[in-house]
């Protein structure tokens, strides 16, 4: 048994059993899913319909990552909401734009399914009961304000995307107040709930359990007794811990640990059958910091966004029984600028005091490639002009309160001098270089030309106003987090979510979805990508496990 962190789930050698009818089962189904997110809901629900008995296992039973997101779907190719807002899009031209995201993550083949199949998803949410709207998209910003459901959600917008592909908005937030993935995950739940598929929470996968052909017939869990004194004690410290996180990460992880005790005393093991095969849908790992440091040390002391399921527990399972992980050194750090709608007139510089992106792109782009290349460490700097507009705007009460509150303290903090020499002297930067950088920045813009990183206006305007302000916006700033998810998993077969092996070939009975598996997600991301790549990997999942066992019982 190992366990790689405080709260982490353990996971066991998997079991294997000659003769699974001669052994003792505390319950059988034909498909189980291990995690209850969007992925294993929508897993689940796609066996269900396709006529299979499901059972759904989750440690915690609270929704996972997708219900304490943004409830942000990635979609396009001429849905009903962008159409009515006037903005025309194609399969092919979301495609073209997703290929430059995506990289080779997954084939091109696959991609253009999931472009293909992205209207129908949307209308699929629709019938469950979810909303989308259609209002003209707000100026670029990491989340869109109440009332607003339709925007540009990645880097549509900017070059070299916008010169692949015709830009158009294809963040579809839910319709709701405030962050909208538990509504979101709300609908996915009531669907489970009117299809009568038991959900057993509380309940931890620990290992895999084979048989002597090396199938996956089913699973050992160990379970906290449904309304014990225990049960009721470890959701009420897991409540806690994952309400705290974004506040005091050590004091949520010190309730983790609390809980994880109360598991190990106090969990019950049992065995359980399933007939079909199971789908691993528990989240990624960025919880589980020996993976991260192994992985992706360069990220391993950013913000962990998500909850305490994202441990790794179906990625380790997984490789218990042969499955292959991949991309595990890709994360996705989001170091958002934007807004206040100004700061992307300012420019970005490293700790060699260059430029090194685009300030308009995506946060998670400004993100990533800070902490993969350039140390973590970065300032925005911004002249007098952009911070008035930017405090305005801030105080104006337009944002919201993560988006103004930062925006605020950031700005009443930022080194500040009269001369960008003096500033590159304050933040012991190199200043030849740092003037010679706003030289630049400020030729191309009053030629009114794209800049060296194809920053055009608006965001393209002259910083000549002092003094002159360096925003600190580096990764290990504690008043500016720079929350963190993983992106990589197990390695799937792309038609159907089957884990497969070093050599390529599919695990009998075991299948993934959602951010323990490679998918469309697992390059890079954009807001709204992975909840819908976890949509869309689970009901394929969901569907194959049930047509894979009709047309092997056919064949039989």
């Amino acid at each position: 048994m190992t366990q790689a962190a405080s709260g982490t789930l353990p996971i066991d050698t998997p079991l294997q059993i000659d003769e699974p009818d001669t052994l003792h089962w505390d319950g059988e189904c034909e498909v189980l899913v291990a995690g209850f997110g969007a992925a294993g809901a929508a897993a689940a629900i796609a066996a269900k319909e396709a006529g299979a008995q499901v059972t759904i296992v989750d440690r915690f039973n609270m929704g996972g990552a997708s219900a304490r997101s943004g409830g942000v779907v990635y979609a396009g190719g001429g849905t009903p909401h962008q159409l009515k807002a006037g903005f025309e899009d194609t399969p092919e031209a979301m495609f073209n734009y997703l290929k430059q995201e995506v990289g080779d993550a997954v084939k091109p083949e696959t991609l253009r399914r999931f472009c293909d199949d992205s209207r129908e998803q949307l209308a699929w949410l629709e019938s469950l009961g979810a909303s989308f709207e259609s209002e003209v998209p707000p100026p670029k910003t990491s989340y869109p304000k109440d009332g607003c459901y339709l925007y540009y959600s990645g880097n549509e917008g900017i070059p070299p995307f916008s010169e692949q592909a015709t830009p158009a908005p294809r963040g579809h937030r839910t319709v709701d107040k405030g962050l909208s993935g538990k509504a979101l995950f709300g609908f996915l739940r009531k669907r489970v709930e009117s299809l009568n598929i038991p959900v057993l929470g509380q309940t931890a996968v620990q290992r895999l359990i084979q048989d002597q052909t090396g199938r996956v017939i089913g699973v050992e869990v160990r379970q906290l007794k449904s309304g014990s004194r225990a049960a009721r004690r470890h959701a009420r410290l897991m409540r806690m811990a994952e309400f705290i996180h974004n506040l005091s990460g050590g004091h949520a992880d010190a309730l983790r640990a609390r809980a994880r005790k109360i598991e190990v005393a106090a969990a019950q093991t049992l065995k359980l059958r399933a007939h079909h095969g199971v789908i691993l849908s528990t989240g990624g790992f960025i919880f589980n910091r020996d993976m991260v440091a192994k992985h992706a040390p360069k990220f391993a002391r950013n913000m962990r966004l998500g909850t305490t399921g994202c441990d790794g527990s179906g990625i380790r399972l997984g490789l218990s029984v042969g499955g292959q992980a991949e991309r595990m050194d890709k994360l996705s750090a989001w170091r958002f600028i934007n807004p206040p709608s100004t700061w992307p007139q300012g420019i970005v510089v490293n700790q060699d005091g260059r430029r090194y992106c685009h300030e308009g792109s995506y946060g998670a782009r400004i993100g990533v490639e800070m902490c993969e290349n350039h140390g973590g460490r970065s300032w925005l700097i911004i002249d007098a002009r952009i911070r008035a507009a930017a405090m305005r705007e801030a105080l104006g009460g337009g944002l919201w309160a993560f988006q103004s509150v930062p925006a605020v303290v950031l700005m009443m903090l930022a080194s500040r001098a009269q001369t960008i020499t003096g500033l590159a002297t304050a933040l012991k930067l190199p200043a030849d270089v740092l003037q010679g950088v706003l030289e630049e920045h400020n030729y191309a813009a009053r030629a009114g030309q794209p800049d060296a990183f194809g920053k055009a206006a608006p965001l393209l305007a002259p910083l000549d106003q002092p003094p002159f302000y360096a925003i600190n916006i580096s990764a290990n700033n504690p008043g500016f987090p720079c929350p963190t998810i993983t992106l990589g998993g197990l390695r799937i077969d792309e038609d159907s979510g089957a884990v497969v092996n070093g050599a390529g070939k599919a695990i009998p009975g075991l299948y993934a979805a959602g951010r323990c598996a490679i998918g469309i997600a697992s390059n890079g991301y954009v807001s709204g990508l992975s909840l819908a790549d976890c949509l869309w990997s689970g009901r394929r999942a969901g569907r194959c496990v049930v047509q894979q066992n009709e047309s092997a019982t056919a064949a039989a």
